[in-house]
């Protein structure tokens, strides 16, 4: 029986909480919301945790241990909580690594083996390792945020299994903390333990070598002969014949067991020498068949990987901008199925003639001249890219109907491929559906997921009965039926007839030796729930949308209630890609707090919950919803970065008005929303406005009045505002309106002058974008919407669609958070054909120069070199390219953009007191210091009012726009 019934303590239980908080020194999150964000992973599963710790050391887990074992309450350790089977959500206490547990202890470069705690990401250790030349060659799609402890516990395999083995094969030893409160370190433990073993390790190590010999006939006959098999507990370690043979490693056993047997205080894991130079094939097949049968010759090559991207991949990839271009490249015509075969080493002569060979088996199979060839490094970091979004671009599927993980890992030998996949795709017609494929062809396990609704009873039945017709299939062909992802909920209770009800017992026995009391993350490996529980999904029977919501932005391109806005929010599928820590955008503020609640997964969780009534009734204007949101800085790079296209910056929107709606808005934020109507009359007294920074004393009362922190200065009017009539040249080109926007306009008129030059340089007839009454200039709305003041927004984008409409000429701006609000935030505001074309022509300004690849009278600037740092919605939108592309045509310039997320300054964000320390936070990770690393003489670049304001605030040092640039070069000295 499962140990999580018998708990006497619920959820959020105050006494646990408090004794937690007492005891240890980790972060304790027993709150509604914390439990709601860790109640999912990347399964269909939804279990409500009794709470979360966050702990400081092994000593905090240890204490928490033993609290948990005094008070029967069940334990689960996880880490980045991208597990797509339910193992790392449960009825326990949530011990969530990934915060403070993640540092490498040791490296052993002679022995070739590193010691790390478990909540370092395989992305943050293999950065680690670079200088070393060492690397750790497991690689799951999600290496960039996924935790060596998770790995361990999955038993991960990655693309390169062929060559590098499992986790199983990789993990030498772990440090672990046992159930009963004892420690151990399992390993090459010798046949005579010895006195320095403690009494209840030995008697459970010698009881589990008695179980593998006297097991060891059953599991020869019973475990299929995979590389990928990873289900149940890896019992054949302990059987004599695999001590005989030097693979009786105890690590083994706790490997692939989620966390059901042990806390992995540390590991020791073997390294690989770096091979440093690839070369990939992309081979094009007709038919999926076809791809799968020639699976069987291309790993004859020896190839690293060889991995599947089916038509379903290859047509929703195309529909995602980042993706695109990618795509298209990898293309010979339409083919149905591609293979892509990896090749690694040292010598680029023996790479080609790898690929040269590869080329020559196509040809021999039937498939001539079928190989593109990627020996571009940054072609070949687009195709990973790509692949390591797999599952993410088959999940950006709209409506209910998604590719459904249960029977995804299934792994059978490669002669047998094609035959199992056509059967298997039969089985999924017979049932009304299809199925997506991608992944490891290399070793023949294919990702699989049949395209169901989990939200209806039917397409749950279908579920069931795909599943056990799937495993008898696995079973015939003598395969595997956990090969990756490893068991919890929604494969476990298939073990029995997969192993036989001996190997089960087996199983049982080892977990009851760990686990006496059953503690340890219950009901995952053994006794396990029915993996069509209903009451454990993520949209059990009773789920359903809080009528009371009535979204005040257009959703309409996703289906189901509330317009659309929940379908929106459920596009987040919970594998985490917003837990990266690459040089994009996505998620600044989770790289400062490292905090689930900050980052788009948590944000999109907790909405998710308010808009479905489980966080109370009108939760979406409620504290724990504004808590979630409060370090979101709208940045857009989920809608570009999620693979699913999240867009937490819309979402926040709909919260911040139906909060404004309840509680007002506050005059900080309102004086600030409404800068746009007000910024004309202090510019023209711009003494009496700015003298916040200049009288003593006004920056204190500023920020103990409206909460502006007094240590930030704020920007400076001017009285030589830009004026509409400025924005007029003649030249031979076509038309083109300068888009003014108000932060440009009286803080920085200069950047606008700039830009009139430029274009008139070009030949462009330049016209001010004016509303067609006199007075008040245009504006984008962009501070109404942060202030969740839509309807105000509205208003300014009527206007500027009525003075707009009158003609196709391009709209130009400089701002990129105002004209890209032109582009995006319009078609929400006032859905239609208006807003559509709106979108279409409005560039901003390096852009539209790129794009139309204009003619400009360029000279060298006094400096040889320029540092540009991308303004987050340039990059979310695809036009960070152009402005480095425009830059690096000024003769003598070298451009180089700043691997840097957001500046931090984000708007208003920055300013204010409470988020000073963040702002500042979000700056210092990489922006800053790649500043203060430019030699004075450099030029620095940014495009975002923000952006140059928080780099003169934090370094002193001045940055230019981009256009300033450019003028400089029209113009020189």
């Amino acid at each position: 029986m499962n140990a999580i019934h018998h708990s006497k303590v619920r959820p959020g239980d105050p006494a646990l909480a408090a004794r937690l908080k007492r005891e240890t020194e980790g972060e304790v999150r027993f709150a509604p919301a914390d439990r709601g964000r860790y109640a999912t992973d990347a399964s269909i599963y939804q279990v409500e945790p009794i709470g979360v710790l966050v702990p400081r050391s092994v000593a905090d887990v240890q204490a928490a241990m033993a609290i948990c074992r005094e008070a029967g309450v069940p334990v689960l350790p996880r880490g980045g909580g991208t597990s797509q089977c339910g193992q790392t959500v449960n009825r326990a206490l949530v011990i969530d690594c990934t915060k403070h547990l993640r540092r490498v202890l040791e490296v052993d470069e002679a022995a070739g083996i590193a010691r790390v705690e478990p909540g370092i990401a395989l992305g943050a250790l293999n950065d680690a390792l670079k200088s070393r030349k060492k690397f750790f060659p497991v690689d799951p799609s999600t290496w960039a945020r996924c935790t060596i402890g998770g790995m361990a516990g999955n038993n991960s395999c990655g693309s390169k299994s062929i060559r590098y083995g499992l986790m199983a094969d990789n993990v030498l030893a772990i440090d672990a903390l046992l159930a009963s409160g004892e420690r151990f370190t399992f390993g090459e433990v010798p046949d005579n333990l010895g006195g320095e073993v403690p009494a209840g390790v030995a008697a459970l190590v010698q009881s589990l070598r008695a179980l593998g010999a006297r097991e060891a006939e059953e599991i020869a006959a019973r475990f299929p002969r995979q590389l990928r098999r990873v289900g149940g507990y890896n019992i054949e370690a302990l059987t004599p014949a695999a001590r005989a043979e030097g693979r009786g490693n105890l690590a083994r056993l706790l490997v692939g067991s989620e966390g059901t047997l042990a806390f992995s205080a540390s590991l020791d894991l073997k390294l690989w020498p770096v091979k440093p130079r690839k070369a990939l094939g992309i081979c094009q097949f007709p038919t999926f068949r076809a791809a799968m049968a020639a699976s069987q010759h291309l790993v004859t090559l020896n190839p690293e990987a060889v991995e599947l991207v089916d038509r379903t991949m290859i047509d929703l990839g195309r529909s995602i901008p980042i993706y695109r271009a990618t795509i298209e490249q990898m293309l010979i015509g339409e083919p149905d199925s591609l293979l892509i075969v990896e090749f690694h080493g040292d010598d680029d002569a023996a790479l080609l003639r790898d690929i040269a060979r590869l080329e020559e088996m196509m040809g021999d199979l039937g498939y001539p001249g079928a190989v593109v060839r990627a020996t571009d490094a940054g072609f070949q970091a687009a195709i990973a890219e790509v692949r390591e979004a797999g599952l993410n671009i088959m999940m950006s599927m709209k409506g209910d109907g998604k590719p459904v993980s249960f029977i995804e890992d299934t792994a059978v030998d490669l002669p047998d491929l094609a035959d199992y996949t056509e059967r298997l795709n039969a089985v999924f017609e017979r049932h009304g559906t299809k199925g997506t494929w991608y992944a490891h062809a290399s070793v023949g396990c294919l990702h699989v997921r049949p395209v169901l609704n989990m939200k209806d009873g039917g397409d749950v039945a279908k579920m069931r009965a795909i599943a056990e017709e799937c495993f008898a299939l696995v079973r015939e062909y003598k395969g595997s039926h956990s090969g990756e992802h490893g068991d919890g909920i929604v494969r476990s209770e298939f073990h029995e007839p997969m192993f036989g009800a001996r190997i089960v017992r087996a199983f049982e026995a080892v977990k009851d030796s760990f686990d006496p009391d059953g503690l340890l993350n219950p009901g995952r490996v053994v006794r396990a729930p029915r993996m069509d529980d209903r009451s454990l999904f993520r949209y059990p029977p009773d789920y359903a949308a809080d009528p009371a919501v009535q979204p005040a932005l257009d959703w309409s391109a996703w289906p189901g209630p509330q317009k659309g806005f929940l379908g929106a929010v459920e596009m987040c599928n919970n594998n985490g890609t917003c837990r990266k820590f690459d040089a994009n955008v996505m998620c600044p503020s989770f790289r400062v707090t490292r905090e689930e609640q900050h980052l788009t997964r948590g944000r999109a969780n907790t909405l998710r919950l308010a808009l479905t009534g489980q966080l109370g009734p009108d939760a979406l204007a409620g504290d724990e919803v504004a808590e979630a949101l409060s370090l979101c800085v709208s940045c857009k790079g989920c809608k570009r970065e999620c693979p699913t296209g999240v867009d937490m910056a819309k979402m926040k929107i709909e919260a911040q008005h139906a909060r404004a709606r309840k509680h007002g808005v506050k005059l900080k934020d309102r004086i600030i929303a409404e800068l746009p109507r007000w910024a004309p009359w202090a510019a023209r007294l711009p003494e009496v406005a700015n003298a916040r920074d200049t009288i003593p004393g006004l920056a204190g009362l500023s920020e103990r009045m409206l909460g502006l922190a007094a240590g930030r200065s704020l920007p400076k009017f001017r009285r030589d505002v830009f004026r509409d009539r400025e924005a007029v040249t003649a030249g031979p080109r076509q038309e083109v309106l300068l888009f003014a926007d108000t932060f440009n306009r009286y803080y920085e008129p200069d950047v606008l002058r700039d830009a009139v030059a430029v274009l008139g340089h070009a030949g462009y007839r330049v016209r001010p974008a004016q509303a067609r009454e006199e007075g008040r200039p245009l504006c984008c709305g962009r501070t109404y919407l942060a202030a969740g003041m839509v309807d105000r927004a509205r208003e300014e984008a009527r206007r500027t669609l009525e003075a707009l409409s009158h003609t196709d000429a391009p709209v130009v701006g400089l701002e990129p958070s105002c004209l890209t609000t032109l582009r995006d935030e319009f078609i929400s505001l006032l859905p239609g054909e208006a807003s559509r074309r709106l979108s279409e022509r409005a560039f901003l300004a390096t852009e539209f120069l790129a794009k139309e690849d204009a003619p400009l009278p360029l000279h060298g600037v006094q400096a040889s070199r320029a540092h540009i740092h991308g303004h987050c919605h340039q990059k979310a939108f695809g036009a960070f390219p152009a402005a480095v592309k425009t830059l690096r045509r000024i003769p003598g310039l070298e451009v180089t953009p700043i691997a840097s997320s957001c500046c931090g300054m984000a708007g208003s964000f920055g300013y204010e007191a409470k988020n000073l320390e963040v702002s500042k936070a979000m700056a210092e990770l990489s922006l800053i210091p790649a500043v203060r690393a430019a030699p004075d003489e450099d030029l620095i670049v940014a495009d975002g009012t923000s952006c140059r304001h928080q780099i003169r605030d934090l370094s002193g040092r001045e940055a230019l726009h981009s256009i300033q640039v450019l003028a400089r070069a029209v113009r020189p000295a």
